[in-house]
């Protein structure tokens, strides 16, 4: 990032994350402090805000404008009404600043019926469908632990940022984007709304299994880890060799077992003999034997033993933080997604300090904006080369090109996609390889190319169309690219401009190199497994990707970034390590003894309920009327609370609607069984209205089918737009999250079939004929 973009956070938690992964890419950051902002943790204000400066309140609007006339970026996020820099009018909003790339994150939209609705994480958790997928039938759900969507809006505030930065390149032009954390969790529930889509069913929370693939977390002797069987027949044959060898295999032998549909419906008994084994052996040493035997299977790591990971640490993977009262050397924080090209990643940042309204910025000048040079999508003319299959890297593929990108994805019959080829992950029972619903929404806007590269005449081809593209995006295991002589250096002799971004589930380094990885082994392997427990029981994991997503999120990142700076080069992404940097606070936390609540803080044994939060009270997700129907709730201060208490009519609240945090927080259990019986006598929808005229953030829970068919904030923002597929038909698809005003994206294509391309790309890129295409047709080149 040449110059180091000056970026101006005025975030509230809603994007801190954006902020924070700014400061990772090199960029200068002043914080501008909000009047009246919840106080945070040390552990809090040292993880969102270490690397920056920051300045007081300004002391009035004319101040605001002149730091945001010197800097290339303003991040800004909180509730539409208290934004300072968005104006509305005449339906619509826009920017006091027009000339900046003005990044506005807020619960639900700068448009909609909803736009002026409030949410903290819990509630657009809920909004969005992911905190219907998290905790056990029959109780309450719950959303992934660390306030996952709030980061997840913050990751594409600042994709928006850097594609802002590309666009006002090729324009001369600043524009408002807008990012609604409701859009940015729902586009990253895996199949949770997209089941709906095609098969008229949605997932529902089970406790922690998955439901498209054989992965669960096990208990073990002295722990838990988390892994499976699905994958290649690799990972079901050497996993039964495995238990076959200690004669603990029982009838998994059989014949029977081989099949894999077979396996599936016996999904039950197979998991009962596989937890039998794991049980008696050390969550450690299932997890090494595991890695030896290239199995994907992982111990859960908690917050407090990740520091320890021998993977990350050899790869530099941690930051330390230095800061007043704090030891000589700092203390251990969760590092940054990736590490970036130039400057390199930090590992040493200070805490937050303050600076001068007048000069707060390190760098001595800003960016310098550059001539305008085209109009359009940002990534227009940017070619793509897409080496990746499953979801992480299809994820990140499928962002770039609804910003304009040319994506060449490449495929074959030889190496199959199993979310293309799987049964189970075709969605509808119908459904063939070309029509796969989970394929058709990660896939769509991309060129399909068919390249056997098991042929060293189909690899050829490859390093062909290497020579012809500006970004490639790859997730082979380590070494196989270097194997076709691909290492990204032979890649520069052939293209000196390109970008190679790598996806390796641990990276390209390290001791665990080879490790294989699956979405839960990664999340139990980063801590993030470890907090999804209910108080006394063991944790659940996670029944979706989020994993893959939030490595995708890390991967358009840097991406952008390598663009934005003109910069070639080669990014070595660890999904581990994005994953692990989503952890937020919490190894901080376990270093300097910072508690998650109150509660805990007085009584380490005492029982928290799920959904509690340490500043607000009551926080928390309600039944209300009809069948497995919930409400999240989050109330804000005193004044809320009056209102909430006063509102319910229940008298035992009502008596404590003049109790402060301290008081309400004494007696939670019984706010929480109060508003559980009043919330239970009304519709959930009807409530949640009811509740954000109050000004109180509330949401229902939303499922898979209430997100694609009764939401109508999400109808009226378009979000499921329709691509007509040639097989399938026409088919509603989840739609883009990072809105931007001048340079909007756009979905202009369905999924390709398997090859669907083929000819027109090569003729196109490679200046072949027919007689060449026909030549490795009949090679098997082609297929």
């Amino acid at each position: 990032m040449p110059d180091r973009l000056r970026v101006l956070d005025l975030t509230d938690e809603l994007a801190f994350n954006g902020a924070r992964l700014l400061v990772g890419l090199g960029a200068d950051v002043v914080r501008v402090e909000r009047p009246a902002a919840a106080a945070l943790s040390r552990a809090e204000t040292l993880h969102w805000h270490a690397g920056k400066r920051v300045v007081g309140v300004p002391e009035s609007a004319e101040v605001l404008d002149g730091l945001v006339e010197q800097a290339d970026v303003v991040i800004e996020s909180g509730p539409l009404e208290e934004l300072a820099g968005v104006r509305a009018g005449s339906g619509a909003v826009s920017s006091r600043w027009p000339r900046a790339v003005h990044v506005v994150v807020t619960p639900f939209g700068t448009s909609g019926p909803r736009s002026a609705w409030r949410a903290d994480d819990l509630v657009a958790a809920a909004a969005g469908g992911m905190g219907w997928l998290g905790g056990q039938p029959g109780g309450q759900p719950k959303p992934p632990p660390r306030e996952q969507a709030t980061q997840l809006a913050g990751a594409h505030a600042a994709i928006a940022a850097l594609l802002g930065v590309i666009a006002r390149d090729r324009t001369g032009r600043g524009q408002l984007i807008d990012v609604s954390v409701q859009e940015a969790v729902a586009a990253t529930l895996e199949t949770a709304a997209i089941s709906w889509i095609h098969a008229g069913r949605y997932p529902s929370r089970n406790g922690g299994v998955y439901e498209h693939v054989a992965h669960r977390v096990f208990r073990a002797a002295d722990g838990h880890v988390a892994g499976g069987y699905s994958g290649s027949d690799r990972m079901w044959t050497d996993l039964l060799a495995w238990m076959a060898e200690s004669g603990e295999a029982a009838d998994l032998t059989e014949e029977k077992w081989s099949d894999p549909v077979f396996r599936w419906r016996g999904r039950e008994h197979v998991d009962e003999i596989v937890a039998r084994f794991v049980a008696k052996r050390s969550a450690a040493s299932v997890a090494e034997e595991g890695r030896a035997r290239a199995l994907p299977w992982a111990e859960v790591a908690t917050a407090a033993r990740l520091p320890a990971n021998s993977q990350l640490v050899a790869r530099g993977f941690f930051a330390r933080i230095l800061g007043e009262g704090l030891p000589a050397d700092g203390v251990t924080d969760v590092g940054f997604p990736f590490p970036a090209v130039e400057p390199p990643r930090p590992v040493r940042l200070t805490e937050p300090l303050p600076a001068p309204v007048e000069a707060p910025w390190r760098t001595a000048h800003p960016r310098g904006r550059r001539a305008a040079t085209g109009t359009g999508r940002p990534l227009a003319g940017v070619r793509v080369l897409d080496l990746t299959w499953v979801l992480a890297g299809p994820y990140a593929t499928k962002t770039l090109a609804e910003h304009g990108a040319d994506i060449i994805k490449i495929e074959s019959r030889h190496r199959q996609d199993p979310t293309r080829f799987a049964p189970s992950m075709r969605l509808r029972p119908d459904a063939g390889f070309d029509d796969s619903g989970y394929f058709i929404n990660f896939n769509r806007g991309k060129r399909g190319v068919a390249l056997n590269l098991r042929t060293e005449p189909g690899r050829e081809v490859l390093r062909r169309l290497v020579a012809e593209c500006d970004v490639v995006i790859e997730n082979f295991s380590p070494g196989v690219l270097a194997k076709w002589g691909l290492s990204y250096d032979q890649m520069a002799e052939l293209n000196p401009g390109v970008i190679l971004v790598s996806m390796a589930g641990v990276g390209q380094s390290g001791p665990w190199r080879d490790t294989v990885t699956f979405a839960d082994t990664l999340a139990a392997m980063s801590g993030l497994t470890s907090e999804t427990a209910d108080p006394g029981e063991g944790p659940q994991g996670l029944t979706f990707g989020l994993g893959d997503m939030v490595a995708a999120n890390s991967a358009v990142l840097a991406v952008l970034d390598m663009i934005a700076a003109g910069r070639a080069g080669h990014v070595d992404l660890s999904q581990l390590e994005a994953m692990a940097a989503s952890m937020g606070p919490a190894v901080l936390e376990a270093e300097l003894g910072d508690s998650r609540t109150e509660a805990e803080s007085r009584d380490p044994r005492a029982v928290v309920r799920p959904n509690r939060h340490p500043r607000m009270v009551p926080h928390g997700v309600y039944p209300t009327s009809g069948d497995d129907r919930w409400l999240a709730l989050a109330v804000r201060g005193d004044e809320e609370w009056r209102r909430l208490a006063e509102h319910t009519g229940a008298p035992e609240l009502a008596a404590l609607a003049s109790a402060g945090l301290e008081e309400r927080r004494g007696r939670e259990d019984e706010i929480d069984d109060a508003l559980a019986v009043w919330c239970s006598r009304h519709d959930g929808a009807s409530l949640a209205a009811e509740l954000q005229g109050l000004g109180i953030a509330a949401a229902v829970v939303a499922t898979g089918r209430d997100l694609v068919e009764a939401d109508e904030h999400l109808a009226a923002r378009g979000f499921y737009p329709v691509l007509d597929h040639p097989i399938a038909g026409p088919v509603r698809h989840e739609g883009i999250v990072i809105r931007m005003s001048d340079t909007p994206g756009a979905l202009t294509a369905p999924a390709p079939l398997l090859g669907e391309h083929t000819d027109a790309v090569l003729k196109e890129l490679l200046g072949m004929d027919e007689e060449e295409l026909a030549r490795l047709r009949d090679a098997g080149v082609l297929e």
